[in-house]
This record gives structure tokens, C-alpha cells and sequence, in this order.
């Protein structure tokens, strides 16, 4: 596999920080850029080479300012942006924001996992989206 690029935006520190180390556990040389927002999330891709794009992008739903769907909504509506995975993870098991966010171009809606046994299979199933990728 080559360099694993990812990007993750959720406004829950502790969800993105277990997040990561679940990551890192199976793919010690991955590289997480971490956003507490859509906005930023959106500015660090906007800013981005085309060969410096991440692999896979992980949205939370509910964020402050843009939720995960506005944030899908945007790369939407941008070509460079229509080959990499997008998987929102959030505690909504609501239909209408999984709908929401699949009609946004996500891969796949999640719902998080509440012990470690469920983050590491989690993490495993995020990394084969960059396997695919590269």
C-alpha cells in the first residue's frame, strides 16, 4: 500500500482521536489531517496538489458551521475531488441524514462503534478504502 493520506473532520476530539489511533494501530505510517470543521476541511482540500489529496475523507454529520452533508455537497460539485472515498461516521442512525448523505456522493454512512473491537474493524474497513484507492 502506498502512502495513506487521510483526512478526517469531526468536531468531537475524543471521537477523532480514537479514530485515529485505531488507524495507526494497523497502519503505523498513515498521516491523519485532522479538522474540528467543514470549513477547514474545505480549505486544506481547496489548497491541496492533486498528488497531495487524500485517499479517503471521513466526515462527521453534525458539525458546527457545515455539517458532513454540506461539506459532500461542495466536492460534489467539484471533478478533482470525484474518485476519493467519503464515509460519514456519526452517532445519527437517522434514515434521512444517511439519504442525505449518500445523495452528497458519501461511499458509505456509519454509524460509530461504541467499544474497540468495533473501532478496529472499523478502521481495517476505512484503510481497504485506500487500498482501493492507490
Amino acid at each position: 500500500m502506498g502512502k495513506v493520506n487521510i483526512l478526517m473532520a469531526d468536531d468531537d476530539i475524543e471521537d477523532l482521536e480514537l479514530i485515529e489511533e485505531a488507524i495507526l494501530n494497523i497502519e503505523p505510517e498513515a498521516i491523519l489531517h485532522k479538522f474540528f470543521n467543514g470549513h477547514s476541511a474545505i480549505e486544506f482540500l481547496h489548497a491541496a496538489p492533486d498528488d497531495a489529496l487524500p485517499c479517503l475523507i471521513i466526515l462527521d454529520y453534525n458539525m458546527p458551521e457545515l455539517k458532513g452533508s454540506e461539506v459532500l455537497s461542495y466536492m460534489l460539485s467539484k471533478k478533482r475531488y470525484a474518485t476519493i472515498p467519503k464515509i460519514v461516521l456519526s452517532t445519527s442512525n437517522a434514515y434521512m441524514h444517511k439519504h442525505e448523505c449518500i445523495n452528497n456522493g458519501a461511499s458509505e454512512y456509519i454509524v460509530k462503534p461504541d467499544n474497540m473491537k468495533e473501532l478496529h474493524g472499523l478502521a481495517q474497513k476505512l484503510l481497504n478504502y485506500c487500498e482501493k484507492a492507490s
